[in-house]
């Protein structure tokens, strides 16, 4: 029985890759570049190279695999027309793929989805219908959709021909670089993990193949910790094109069977490969673009050194409004930037004092509100150019003279104290303190106070629009001890994500 196990699993193999060998991508898709990252190579002792699928003419490789599914279909279902349910790339890529095929195609998109990647696809030929306030609500609308039209749903990655047609990337890979060490692929639903998987590895068993996964939606991570898919309870949402609650049915067996390794790596890092992009290629990338080769950066600091490795440019459609959050964030990732709470005499020339025992670093900011006689709270920035020996140097030299927090890997600091610091309130309250998120579309941050409701008496509120699909929100609310069973059970009816951050030390010092 075992071995009649794994030869159905070689035959689907051999399957998987003649699909790859016969895709007909070529058609409308492009051979993109690998590029070779010097200056990223010499500081991390590496040979490091980027496969350049900014390049594709919807500049993602969501092209390849879309392509590859309505190229296969009879005339009978192309004459039936396609629908799709995508929020980015893979619309404009089944959008293009049906032009160029003269199919008619529908692509339901969620209610957040940005103007820009609306029209983007009603140029390439496609019906646009807007449907549900995130990925999953306009999916379950397409699939209905595609049934009751009698059309055909094409899927983003669980599906044989979509797979193949991305796995079309590791065909280009191997006779780019034959001798490449190591593979970083990006993981959403796993459609093109699998697809490169199936293909490197059984024509070079000899390469890694690593899946990089944004921490935050690791459906890949998930599934190999319970043995099969499983569905994650939220997604965050900033690396939008791999937040994918549940990775693929089709997916999770190939990746089992050919991918070496997953690792994740958090916001930050993303934002700091993409800096890196952006300074060797010009070409900004879209958060689930620059995700391999955040892993990558995250990789070589514990390698060996001397190894050729690959990572994969998969998207450039960035929402330009991102670009703000972005900047702010990746001098932290790359360690060059540290954000401290400071506690100093609140007395003349204090200021003055702690500049000079820093030895006349460069402040990135300083924020700071009169809250109390004796002793001042200051929220400050500081500049590295040592990384994280030097950072650890510079709390020593601090903690000799003043009581510090380390705030450069505390959320609530970076997404919103940064941004309010104002002092402690006056008035004695039963507060407590909640990070919220929200879809994010027309009238969703007044429908978001509706829904709060009037029941509790609000004490805090920050709310910053990033481009992102999703809303964030810090709220206070004053909740007496006798009352918190009921707010509780209303947070729970208000049905938003939401997670505590009274006891926060970024709350308890500034706020």
């Amino acid at each position: 029985m075992h071995l009649a196990s794994n030869t159905k699993k070689q035959i689907d193999s051999m399957d998987y890759l003649r699909r790859v060998l016969l895709a007909p991508v070529y058609d409308v898709a492009k051979e993109t570049e690998l590029s070779f990252l010097s200056r990223l190579s010499k500081e991390h002792n590496n040979h490091i190279f980027l496969k350049r699928e900014d390049q594709q003419p919807v500049h993602s490789f969501k092209l390849r695999g879309a392509y590859n599914r309505l190229a296969n279909l009879d005339s009978v279902r192309k004459a039936q027309g396609v629908v799709a349910a995508s929020a980015g790339n893979h619309a404009q890529g089944v959008a293009l793929s049906a032009q160029q095929l003269g199919i008619k195609a529908t692509i339901v998109m969620p209610i957040t989805t940005p103007e820009i990647k609306a029209q983007s696809v009603k140029r390439l030929g496609a019906d646009v219908q807007l449907q549900g306030k995130n990925f999953s609500e306009a999916n379950s609308f397409a699939i209905d959709m595609a049934e009751r039209q009698n059309a055909v749903f094409i899927p983003p990655f669980d599906d044989k021909d979509v797979i193949a047609g991305q796995g079309t990337v590791g065909k280009e890979l191997l006779q780019q670089l034959p001798d490449a060490d190591v593979v970083f692929v990006p993981v959403g639903g796993g459609g093109l993990l699998a697809g490169i998987a199936v293909y490197l590895k059984q024509l070079n068993p000899a390469i890694k193949i690593i899946g990089v996964e944004a921490e935050d939606s690791a459906c890949l991570s998930a599934a190999l910790e319970q043995g099969k898919p499983v569905d994650l309870p939220q997604v965050g949402l900033f690396a939008d094109g791999v937040a994918v609650k549940r990775i693929g049915e089709e997916t999770y067996p190939l990746i089992q069977q050919f991918c070496d390794q997953v690792m994740t790596v958090s916001n930050d890092e993303i934002c700091g490969a993409i800096k890196e992009i952006f300074e060797h290629t010009r070409v900004i990338a879209e958060p689930a673009g620059a995700l391999s080769l955040a892993g990558c950066i995250r990789y070589t600091q514990t390698s060996k050194g001397g190894e050729k490795l690959v990572t994969i440019l998969s998207g450039a459609n960035m929402n330009f409004h991102t670009l703000r959050y972005v900047s702010e964030r990746c001098e932290l990732a790359e360690k060059k930037e540290a954000v401290l709470s400071v506690t100093i005499p609140e007395e003349r020339g204090s200021f003055k004092r702690f500049c000079q025992i820093i030895g006349g670093k460069v402040i990135t900011e300083f924020n700071y509100r009169y809250s109390h006689k004796d002793s001042a709270n200051i929220f400050v920035g500081v500049k590295l150019t040592q990384g994280e020996q030097e950072l650890n140097r510079l709390k020593e030299q601090l903690q000799a003279h003043y009581s510090i927090e380390d705030f450069t890997d505390n959320e609530l600091a970076k997404l919103h104290v940064r941004y309010m610091v104002g002092g402690q309130s006056p008035v004695k309250l039963s507060e407590r303190v909640f990070q919220f998120e929200f879809p994010e579309y027309p009238g969703a941050l007044e429908k978001f106070l509706e829904t709060l409701g009037e029941d509790w008496n609000i004490t805090l509120f920050h709310y910053r629009n990033h481009g992102s699909a999703i809303g964030q929100v810090l709220a206070g609310f004053d909740v007496p001890d006798i009352q918190e069973l009921d707010f509780f059970r209303h947070l729970k009816a208000l049905d938003y994500s939401f997670q505590e951050e009274t006891h926060n030390p970024a709350f308890q010092l500034f706020l």
